[in-house]
């Protein structure tokens, strides 16, 4: 598939190549991290003002989860509750934390009026698969759990992610459908990672190997998951499910200039085919990793406005 740089997108991809950055897969992950977080700063938009930003610890077997609670000053309340969505940083599952994705989290408790929970799920290599699909459930669990505590609605808990993050996302929603967790309001995948055997088209194209480069998706895999036989599991590649019946309605977003687009492309399409109402939105001159970059890419602000009203949308 043809992909052609929006201007603006073209013009961070220079400053990127400019900069001379170490690629990450050269990088120790605790390296990789530092550098990650440190991009921020040039990327991140000024964050909007909210009521009340506050961590959070969440109990869990292993020991606590860290959080962060996002409240809106216009919180759309019902009964004195407000909708919520548990948030899963992206990250290749070894770098990212709250902080990486702080920014974009306070946009989207803005721009949806409701309350975001950011979750800092454990990191590989350290804590390989499944560390952190037993820590982004256990957290949509306990919020649930607690949510009138948390000024939560929790017939309207939605969960949601970029990359990474959307991967845990989808497997939140399945596991949840299955028994283990809340029922769902909605699933927000931003450019999700759901199939790591990485056969489809979008990991093999010069044109996408832009920002997440195909060398740096491999990186991942291989520092997140234990073997081959992971790959399999849906718990790891959501894709591979038995069923995507009766999961509750996704917002999936795509990017043209990715290595993931083509599996999120083909996830989306799945999810229609079995009744699951479904938003799609594809940015065909963007790159994996522009949602954060609203201080660069203004294509970024609006994907964060058309998820905000999708969610306002939901109730």
């Amino acid at each position: 598939m043809p992909v052609v740089l929006d201007p603006d997108a073209a013009a961070v991809y220079r400053a990127f190549q400019e900069a001379g950055r170490p690629p990450y897969e050269t990088l120790p992950p605790a390296e990789a991290r530092d550098d990650y977080l440190r991009a921020r700063f040039a990327t991140n938009p000024e964050p909007p003002e909210l009521a009340r930003v506050a961590p959070l610890s969440i109990p869990a077997p292993h020991g606590a989860i860290p959080a962060r609670i996002y409240v809106p000053k216009q919180p759309r309340l019902k009964d004195g509750l407000a909708p919520a969505l548990v948030f899963f940083h992206g990250g290749g599952w070894v770098i990212g934390d709250l902080d990486s994705h702080d920014v974009v989290c306070r946009q989207l408790a803005d721009a949806g009026a409701l309350i975001v929970i950011a979750i800092d799920y454990r990191l590989a290599p350290e804590h390989k698969f499944p560390a952190a699909t037993d820590d982004a459930i256990a957290a949509t669990k306990w919020v649930a759990a607690n949510a009138r505590e948390l000024g939560i609605d929790p017939a309207r808990l939605s969960i949601g992610g970029d990359s990474a993050g959307g991967n845990l996302a989808a497997v939140v929603a399945l596991a949840a459908r299955d028994g283990d967790g809340p029922k769902l309001a909605g699933q927000v995948l931003i450019y999700p990672a759901v199939d790591f055997a990485m056969t489809h088209g979008s990991h093999s194209e010069p044109e996408t190997s832009v920002l997440l480069t195909h060398a740096v998706v491999r990186w991942f895999r291989d520092h997140y998951l234990n073997g081959a036989a992971d790959i399999h599991d849906w718990r790891a590649s959501p894709a591979r499910a038995t069923t995507l019946i009766g999961l509750p309605p996704a917002y999936v977003l795509t990017a043209g200039a990715d290595p993931l687009r083509d599996e999120g492309e083909e996830y989306a399409a799945r999810l229609k085919q079995v009744g699951v109402p479904v938003t799609t939105k594809h940015y065909p001159g963007q790159f994996h990793g522009f949602f954060t970059m609203g201080k660069l890419l203004q294509q970024a602000n609006v994907a964060v406005s058309e998820i905000g009203a999708w969610l306002k949308a939901l109730g």
